[in-house]
């Protein structure tokens, strides 16, 4: 079963103002699914084979003769040759449009497109299935705390459900058909090999895959925390300098997510250490044996994985909307008071705490009165997303948003 991805609107749009698409995200989420759905009538070309990547490497200009524009090209990055004889043609011919590129190793990726072609392409990133597409839900906007009555969100799951999608995870291929823990345990196997032969060894020359692997489990084990390079060197037994190459190339390969503090220089006391969220809760789950959603939601990783899923699903509502650089942050200070999530629009910050309980407190939201002190901002509308059956108000200022309605 194909799901409609919120994305499709998004591609159509930048397709009319730009004669490059580049859309970028980790192996196996859809983008190449989702565009071959979208745009039937377009050739198709995979760099994933070994005599078309080779044609492509050694007779670029032939490659473009035979394949002529519009194309999509799938894994673009292996042929790195291609893009200067992309430049070239839409430079040439201003029709927009023209190149569909996808790739899943964005850090590579997008060195090519900034040397080559900057100014000429439009850029996406895409996660897994969102709640939203697997509900197929009409509602597209970014996540705001706030919305009008008119446009509350609606959905019909249960908390036993939420706990299998969490657990589950949330790539495409998992959800075409029924599949049981045997299938989800044998696709994360075979995905996060695929991931260490294909993607790591293209980037990184990792001579120790064991030390790899502790620390990709590491990282898993750690989301929803603050980034702490030291506890993650000690783990695999590298330096700091390897971990920040391994960090950045699980970052470019959409695997995690550093999300950064707010921080200005109003406040000395304010943490400057990035927030690390594993963005596939089913792949986390995997790695950290957590092998039934019951063992996941009765475990003592199920407040960090809830947070974790809260915190993806409020992510692709951005990416989905064509926003690579959501305005979204944490807020912790040296005296430890934090809020999870800081969304900022203009001169307010709406902030979010993430519970697992069915029932908030106003406790839980004491924190949200520090963004008074923060110079030109304003507090916004606030929640708590948890696991609460509906929208409710906690106080003036605060409301109550189940998780499987964001």
């Amino acid at each position: 079963m194909y799901y409609s991805r919120h994305i499709e609107p998004v591609i159509t749009r930048i397709a009319k103002r730009k004669p490059v698409i580049v859309l970028t995200g980790a192996r196996q989420v859809g983008k190449s699914t989702m565009l071959k759905e979208v745009y039937k009538d377009i050739n198709y070309i995979s760099l994933s084979r070994p005599l078309v990547r080779e044609s492509a490497k050694e007779n670029p200009s032939i490659f473009f003769d035979m394949n002529k524009p519009p194309v999509i090209v799938d894994e673009i990055q292996k042929a790195a040759e291609l893009f200067d004889y992309i430049k070239d043609i839409v430079d040439e011919d201003k029709t927009k449009g023209q190149f569909y590129l996808t790739g899943s190793q964005s850090m590579k990726l997008m060195k090519n497109v900034s040397e080559s072609l900057a100014g000429r392409a439009g850029v996406i990133k895409m996660l897994g299935l969102s709640l939203r597409e697997l509900e197929q839900r009409e509602y597209r906007k970014p996540f705001m705390p706030a919305f009008s009555p008119a446009e509350k969100p609606v959905s019909s799951l249960n908390f036993e459900q939420v706990v299998s999608y969490i657990h589950k995870g949330f790539f495409p291929e998992l959800h075409e058909t029924e599949s049981s823990l045997h299938d989800w345990s044998d696709f994360y196997s075979s995905y996060f090999q695929t991931y260490i032969e294909k993607d790591i060894k293209d980037a990184l020359n990792i001579k120790d895959e064991s030390a790899f692997i502790k620390f990709v489990r590491a990282c898993a084990s750690l989301t929803g925390e603050m980034l702490n390079k030291n506890t993650l060197a000690e783990t695999c037994g590298k330096d700091n300098k390897t971990i920040s190459a391994w960090l950045s190339v699980l970052e470019s390969s959409g695997l995690i997510y550093l999300l950064e503090p707010y921080y200005n220089n109003f406040n000395k006391r304010l943490i400057k250490a990035p927030k690390l969220y594993f963005l596939d809760t089913g792949l986390a789950c995997w790695l950290l044996g957590w092998n039934t959603p019951e063992q996941l939601s009765n475990g003592a990783m199920w407040g960090h994985i809830f947070e974790s899923f809260v915190f993806a699903e409020v992510l692709k509502s951005y990416y989905n909307d064509g926003i690579v650089k959501p305005p979204l942050y944490y807020y912790r200070d040296t005296d430890k008071n934090e809020i999870d999530l800081l969304v900022e629009n203009g001169d307010e910050l709406y902030p979010v705490e993430i519970k697992t309980t069915s029932d908030p407190n106003k406790s839980m939201v004491k924190a949200f009165r520090l963004i008074n002190n923060i110079p030109s901002k304003k507090a916004g509308i606030g929640a708590v997303i948890c696991l609460a059956k509906e929208v409710l108000p906690l106080t003036e200022n605060v409301w109550t948003l189940p998780a499987q309605m964001i």
